[in-house]
């Protein structure tokens, strides 16, 4: 293998994995060495830069962040990432000074934004400082899109989403409330310079099965509910509530079910519990509040008698998967499951309905109905109109639709001063040493035994009182900072000098986790298999440096490295040092920025 390239911006980016895999690129580690040293201000701005929503993700992100956590590679949990940002968002005191101030000098550019989600909400952040005029369009009385209808307000409080919403609304964003746009082509015709639609997935799922027409009035669609109760239409539910569904919004249902008067209230899936599309925290939730959730439960039909809804009929299934991983769903061959119920709440998926653009003014669409978006400039093939969040692709999340809102605004951005849209910014990168003394760090690299802390709830009976309590109650400052300290600094890297390496082993000797090797070089497959330890995930790059007098390499596994920095203390002459990479990823701001000089 060839020595590597650390210039390269993307190595030590993947090297740190929270960071990398997620979508808005937050800089993880950062804020949580931050948050450790109780600068929660500073942790919530390197927050608000990149994911904009850090008190609403903090309680409902996704978090693809914490499965690549390294720490989950020591222990069994990771760190808790997304409960730490919370902390960050509750407790950052007054910000206002840090933020943008308006009015910006105006550009003359006009954009409009159909949907008031965090997609669109993020394109308004990002180019209103830019000295765009834009103009948010959204149907319902407030913005904030499925964050404020499909989300509890017991795991989202409505004062948090405020708070956040309000924070870009000020920034200067017109708006129009209680206003759809019925017609794209009419839309074109206004003197707006660019359009984006971020208009989510609002079109729950049906089951066209037996009984289906006649129990209409007891069978409800599980984003409609969930946005009826937020708005105040629904305030009651049946005493016996089956759930249809194994995603998030399945389980924000039957919660949001038991809250409203239902007193048996049952999830059921048609898939095996392994396969369910809702996070393992969403189900841990509904279970401790007593919910139960049957899976391989595939509905067939509803019965009704005398007009009225009484039970759904389900066939027990059986999954085969093969060889590939592919599964099928086979009836298992047992009696029927007859469960008595007074109204269901169907949450087997969401589709995207654009019925207000039109097929002819040069906006293609797929065979599924869904606009052909360029995935990397989020351009439609009409000149000027862009996509983002669900609309673009089908529903994610919403960290997903905060990033597409990112690279939108780029685009915006270029195509209103008439640039090529992928002339992407290169993020903003530093490397840089942590030594203080010779063997001292401006880092704690002590690798704390603390295992994952759970977060405070109320108790559940206090929970299901009404739909207002927030359940999870955050860490205070004392949890948030053993928490913190479970961080295994990723962003700060082993760096190695070849010309300073007299090849003692010392460094070999004290790893932990045995990831430094000298070595022949070989081929990468070849080299991966001849390492102390093998090298098995080929997601991790070797970190391979030549140069060494006798002719072998350096050769240290990415994968499991702990960035404990033992080998840079250890090292007699300096070959081993800790320097801390920091990656940012470019956004609209920063062409401003660039413009300018800065």
């Amino acid at each position: 293998m060839k020595s590597t390239n650390i210039a390269d911006p993307e190595y030590f980016h993947k090297v740190v994995d929270c960071q990398w895999a997620c979508p808005a690129h937050t800089l993880v580690p950062e804020y949580i060495r931050l948050i450790a040293q109780r600068r929660y201000a500073d942790a919530f701005m390197i927050n608000w830069h990149s994911n904009v929503f850090p008190g609403i993700l903090g309680r409902t992100c996704d978090r693809p962040c914490e499965p690549a956590c390294r720490r989950g590679r020591i222990e069994e949990k990771p760190v808790a990432i997304c409960r730490l940002k919370r902390v960050a968002a509750d407790m950052k005191g007054d910000i206002s000074d840090r933020l943008p101030v308006p009015p910006f000098a105006a550009n003359g550019k006009r954009i409009a934004l159909v949907g008031g989600g965090p997609a669109s909400l993020t394109v308004a952040r990002d180019l209103i400082p830019l000295g765009y005029r834009c103009t948010l369009f959204e149907r319902d009385p407030r913005a904030g899109g499925l964050m404020r209808s499909n989300i509890p307000t017991f795991r989202l409080p409505v004062a948090v989403l405020d708070e956040e919403v309000d924070r870009v609304l000020d920034l200067g964003v017109e708006v129009y409330f209680g206003h759809s746009i019925d017609s794209l082509k009419a839309l074109l015709n206004e003197e707006f310079d660019a359009v984006f639609i971020g208009t989510g997935a609002p079109r729950g799922k049906d089951l066209a099965i037996p009984g289906r027409e006649e129990a209409a009035a007891n069978i409800h669609i599980g984003i409609d509910f969930l946005s009826s109760v937020a708005f105040g239409h629904t305030e009651r539910i049946g005493r016996r509530v089956v759930v249809i569904g194994g995603g998030n919004t399945a389980m924000d249902c039957c919660r949001t079910a038991l809250r409203l008067g239902g007193e048996a209230v049952t999830v059921t899936v048609r898939s095996p519990r392994a396969d369910m599309k809702a996070s393992d925290w969403e189900i841990e939730d509904a279970m401790r509040e007593g919910i139960p959730v049957l899976d391989n439960h595939a509905p067939k039909k509803f019965l009704v008698e005398d007009g009225k809804l009484t039970a759904v009929v389900f066939e027990k299934m059986t999954a085969e998967y093969d060889k590939s991983g592919r599964r099928t769903l086979k009836p298992a061959g047992e009696p029927p499951v007859v469960i008595e119920c007074d109204d269901v709440l169907m949450a087997i998926g969401q589709d995207n309905a654009f019925p207000w653009i039109e097929r002819d003014i040069g906006l293609d669409f797929d065979d599924n109905g869904m606009p052909v978006v360029d995935a990397q400039t989020y351009s439609s093939t009409r000149p000027g109109v862009f996509f983002g969040g669900d609309a673009a692709w089908g529903p994610k999340n919403i960290i997903w639709a905060v990033e597409h809102g990112h690279q939108a605004a780029i685009s915006i951005d270029l195509f209103c001063r008439s640039e090529d849209l992928h002339g992407r910014p290169s993020p903003r990168t530093n490397l840089l040493s942590q030594k203080m003394g010779i063997h001292e760090w401006s880092y704690d690299n002590d690798i704390s035994t603390v295992r994952r802390i759970p977060v405070p709830h109320v108790a559940t009976n206090v929970a299901l009182k009404n739909l207002t309590t927030e359940v999870e109650l955050g860490y205070d400052e004392k949890l948030a900072f053993d928490e913190a300290m479970r961080c295994l600094n990723c962003d700060v890297q082993t760096v190695f000098a070849p010309q300073l390496c007299i090849e003692c082993d010392a460094c070999t000797d004290i790893c932990p986790v045995d990831c430094i090797n000298f070595i022949k070089n070989a081929p990468e497959t070849e080299l991966r298999n001849n390492l102390r330890v093998p090298a098995r995930n080929l997601h991790q790059d070797i970190y391979v440096i030549e140069g060494l007098k006798t002719g072998r390499i350096m050769a240290k596994d990415e994968d499991v490295c702990l960035h404990c920095g033992l080998c840079a203390e250890r090292c007699p002459t300096g070959a081993w040092d800790m320097q801390k990479y920091t990656y940012i990823d470019g956004q609209a701001e920063k062409l401003l920025e660039t413009a300018n000089g800065a």
